[in-house]
């Protein structure tokens, strides 16, 4: 098997990207990283490689990760071999848990093919280091290991080559509401985790003064189809006034060791233009990320509070046009997919592509639109 070449570029492909599309069941929470990949074939010159899994591979999944707690060297659980016939300058690999680092060996030849190599961490608690020690091996072979959470102590111990922090990022040019904004006529947005007291207030307000409240009503994480999902999250939170949001798994410590970290979702409420409630990560990344003013309205998880916090906000419209304004610009110029991929490239020391620098150019174009304050201000109020 060959790659399959997706790119949208005149030149050779200079990219290999391993993509795990062929190998997961449409886990929702995976639409982040397939827009990035999405997005990566639009700004530079890409071959995707996205092997399927054989018949076996769940029982050989389990296999592989028992066994790997005798041996070091990861087991091929059961994906199809990947063969690669010439070389590029980047291999990238995005591993969103620990287990999927037993999916890199199916390409062979990748570190001899490949003249630079990154992995990018997703979601890994050191809690989890014990269970998957083989995985966990396969990032001493890349020259760089980039992740996407802040304890990274117990992970410098086994990479060999460097490390680095990097955030999460967005579409935001599927986000963004402009050019033409819709009406916010979702009062509160809530997706995922919630607090259960939260939820219930904002289900009081929702029945005895009208809020149109949009929130899960089923306990899954599967979709349809990803892509589908992601762009109706994008339609739903253009159309929200205000939206929830928590560090992750804020509701499950045991997990987390007390860590706390965040990942997409205060990006996809920014990017729309959200006023977006709840916990601020006490971490030391997040007040250099979202280091403008009223970037998360703080509100305790569990509170019951949330009524009043909107009333007060309700009745500062000039205050509203200009969280919305900052939240929008600041993703635009600063938090697209695009800016992590430039991270890559200056790190791996290439140039970017002529298609990179006309995304840039679009999302300067639209942060120049929400500069506009009436605008800005006509979608501030709740209708």
């Amino acid at each position: 098997m060959t790659p399959n070449g997706d790119n949208r570029q005149s030149q050779a492909p200079r990219i290999l990207f391993l993509s795990q599309k062929n190998l997961y069941e449409q886990e929702v929470w995976r639409g982040s990283f397939l827009e990035f990949e999405q997005t990566l074939q639009q700004i530079d010159s890409v071959d995707i490689v996205a092997p399927h899994r054989k018949p076996w591979y769940r029982n050989g999944k389990r296999l592989a990760l028992r066994l790997g707690e005798k041996f070091k060297t990861p087991i091929n659980p059961g994906v199809e071999q990947v063969k690669l016939d010439r070389d590029y300058d980047v291999f990238f690999f995005v591993c969103e848990k620990p287990s999927e680092l037993l999916h890199v060996n199916a390409v062979q030849g990748w570190k001899d093919r490949c003249k630079v190599s990154f992995c990018f961490l997703v979601e890994f608690w050191a809690r989890e280091m014990a269970q998957h020690q083989s995985c966990l091996e396969a990032l001493a072979r890349f020259d760089h290991v980039l992740y996407m959470f802040n304890d990274n102590e117990p992970f410098e111990k086994i990479i060999r080559g460097t490390g680095r922090y990097v955030p999460a990022g967005i579409d935001a040019l599927r986000f963004c509401p402009f050019p033409n904004p819709p009406a916010r006529s979702i009062d509160v947005l809530s997706i995922g985790r919630r607090s259960e007291k939260t939820h219930k207030a904002l289900l009081r307000l929702a029945e005895e003064e009208g809020m149109f409240y949009v929130h899960d009503t089923i306990d899954s994480l599967r979709a349809y189809d990803i892509d589908e999902h992601r762009r109706l999250m994008a339609a739903k939170t253009k159309r929200a006034r205000y939206f929830l949001v928590n560090p992750g798994k804020i509701d499950r410590p045991e997990e987390t060791g007390g860590k706390v970290e965040f990942g997409y979702r205060y990006f996809e409420g920014a990017a729309p233009g959200t006023i977006m409630i709840g916990e601020i990560p006490r971490n030391q990344e997040f007040p250099k990320i979202f280091h403008w003013e009223d970037a998360v309205i703080q509100m305790p998880f569990d509170s019951e509070n949330i009524g009043q916090i909107i009333k007060d906000l309700d009745r500062q419209p000039e205050r509203q046009a200009a969280i919305r304004r900052n939240n929008i610009t600041q993703v635009l110029l600063n938090h697209d997919w695009l800016h992590r991929w430039e991270t890559v490239l200056g790190i791996a020391g290439l140039d970017p592509l002529p298609a990179l620098g006309r995304r840039k150019e679009e999302l300067l174009r639209r942060a120049a639109l929400v500069q506009e304050d009436e605008p800005v201000a006509r979608v501030a109020g709740r209708r």
